[in-house]
């Protein structure tokens, strides 16, 4: 997907995932998702940090549906943003929710700010997976958890010919690495009970549903505002992207660790 006015999440492009995974969504499962990657964990009353906000929906799954005390969101791009922040405030969040624009590298806040660092498939656009985890432990508080999802590729090593294609298709500048690389980073910043569990069995099935969905009535209706080549365009990257996840090279995933007392 080409940018357009310079961002890669462009208007055209935030609707079109919004039709696939609901509102201010930008990435698979929604609001069940994101309970999963919380599941065991009780945030209610926490500060909480989302890296990389993206159109709002996971900040209003955060407050609303786990009782957040107040989450901040952060991302790169205008576009994304301003979705975010019109959809907070129609539901009435904004002081339950701030949505910050930063710049890529050092993350903008002093050490032990957070209860709780989140991200929902955001990180696969930070190639520095080392740097990213040490500033996670460092803006953490004492006993704080990272809690994630990412897409990971599944061993070390080039891409094959068929996951250089599906990245390529998806122009989204990812810096994919393996859960082997997400280990290490997340233990050299001091991180303990690391863990990482693998979501392609998951989502090997939903995207077989998305892309059934984008070949009718939900491609039809997103042809409306989006353009049928858009469409189209989509439907040849999850047709490229389903045979990466049959092979397991793109390994959806499910991260976390504590920042020790």
């Amino acid at each position: 997907m080409d940018a357009e006015g310079g961002e890669l999440y462009h208007a055209r492009m935030i609707g079109m995932l919004e039709a696939i995974w609901g509102e201010g969504f930008l990435s698979p499962g929604g609001r069940d998702e994101v309970a999963r990657v919380l599941e065991g964990a009780d945030i209610a009353g926490l500060s909480v940090l989302d890296i990389g906000c993206g159109a709002g929906g996971i900040d209003l799954a955060l407050v609303q549906r786990h009782g957040a005390g107040y989450v901040t969101g952060i991302d790169v791009e205008d576009s994304v943003l301003a979705r975010a922040r019109s959809l907070v405030a129609a539901a009435g969040l904004e002081d339950r929710i701030g949505c910050v624009k930063v710049a890529p590298g050092p993350l903008p806040f002093p050490p032990g700010t957070f209860d709780v660092v989140f991200s929902k498939d955001s990180i696969v656009h930070i190639p520095d997976k080392h740097a990213l985890m040490s500033e996670v432990f460092r803006v953490l508080k004492p006993g704080g958890w990272f809690m994630a999802s990412d897409w990971l590729i599944g061993r070390e090593g080039p891409p094959s010919a068929a996951m250089a294609a599906y990245i390529a298709a998806e122009g989204l500048d990812f810096g994919m690495a393996s859960p082997a690389r997400y280990r290490d980073a997340m233990a050299d910043a001091g991180f303990a009970e690391v863990s990482v569990t693998s979501r392609n069995d998951w989502y090997r099935q939903v995207a077989r549903t998305e892309l059934a969905r984008l070949q009718g009535e939900v491609g039809a209706e997103a042809a409306r505002v989006v353009g049928q080549d858009f469409v189209d365009e989509n439907i040849g990257i999850w047709s490229r992207m389903i045979p990466v996840l049959d092979s397991g090279e793109h390994c959806p995933s499910h991260l976390r660790a504590r920042k020790p007392e």
